[in-house]
């Protein structure tokens, strides 16, 4: 009978064990989910980019609705300081539409003759103008977050793919991580976070966000918010492609010119290759070895 009691007793820590085992497990995963170490959360989604691969090329269409959800939206708080409106004839638009899309700002400009600055309708030459005066008045205005400059951003935004991806990426040409992450980041702020995660007040959480679990910027898209005239989707997935096509292309306008120059040096290379062999055949051919 003391036999028998003593192992079922044995079996009850056992068990007791197991629960506490697996309860255990179940609060270690649900805080790891409260209080994640990497970020970001999710990694972005890849999309399937016209600019991609070797011998990938932008899509004008997509750059000019890009440019126009920037206009739309994005110029309200992001600057492009490094932009210039004459570069704009690479989306495809004539001289005069680039001097049109000019004249629509106003350039602070100065000191005149008398030395006084002055306000003017922009030129080609110009280059985007801010929305705020200076990084103080734009952290000012968005809760004590200066809204990064969007010249290079496609260029200096993007997450580490780790081995062996990289590896591969190298074969491939990837370098897409920025409009990657961009598109993750615009279409992922409908997402709830996890149970226990706490979330700063005056931040939206984003599971794609790079430095944390949320982030100061709002939702800053919504369907139908820009009006497309060439009947494509007006979705925030849609939205969201475009504009970071387009901070693509700003980031790298040359990227075309690039993709020819690299092929017509691997073909020189190649055909050099070759006529260097056949010349060493040739010279050495009647030589004994």
């Amino acid at each position: 009978m003391k036999k028998i009691l003593t192992s079922l007793a044995l079996l009850g820590l056992v068990a007791a064990g197991t629960w506490m085992t697996g309860a255990g497990a179940i609060a270690e995963e649900a805080h790891n989910a409260a209080a994640p170490t990497h970020f970001p959360i999710d990694e972005p989604k890849e999309m399937s980019w016209s600019f991609a691969g070797p011998f990938g090329t932008y899509d004008k269409a997509q750059l000019q609705r890009g440019l126009k959800v920037y206009k739309e939206v994005c110029s309200a708080c992001h600057s492009m300081n490094l932009v210039a409106f004459r570069t704009l004839e690479g989306l495809g638009y004539s001289d005069g539409q680039v001097k049109a899309l000019a004249a629509e700002y106003t350039i602070h400009d100065g000191p005149n003759d008398a030395g006084d600055m002055f306000d003017r309708p922009g030129k080609p030459s110009d280059h985007f103008p801010a929305p705020f005066a200076n990084e103080q008045a734009a952290a000012s205005a968005n809760g004590g977050a200066a809204p990064p400059d969007m010249s290079l951003l496609a260029k200096a935004r993007g997450v580490e793919r780790g081995f062996p991806r990289f590896v591969f990426d190298i074969f491939t040409q990837y370098a897409q991580g920025g409009p990657d992450y961009i598109h993750s980041l615009l279409t992922g702020y409908d997402q709830t976070p996890p149970a226990g995660m706490v979330i700063p007040e005056g931040t939206h959480y984003n599971p794609y966000f790079l430095s944390g679990v949320s982030l100061k910027m709002p939702k800053p898209l919504s369907d139908g918010q820009v009006t497309y005239d060439d009947g494509s989707p007006q979705t925030v997935d849609q939205y969201s492609r475009d504009v970071s096509a387009f901070l693509m292309w700003a980031a790298e306008p040359h990227l075309e010119d690039r993709k020819k120059t690299g092929f017509r040096v691997l073909v020189f290379l190649l055909l050099f290759g070759a006529l260097v062999y056949l010349t060493k055949r040739k010279v050495w051919a009647d030589v004994a070895h």
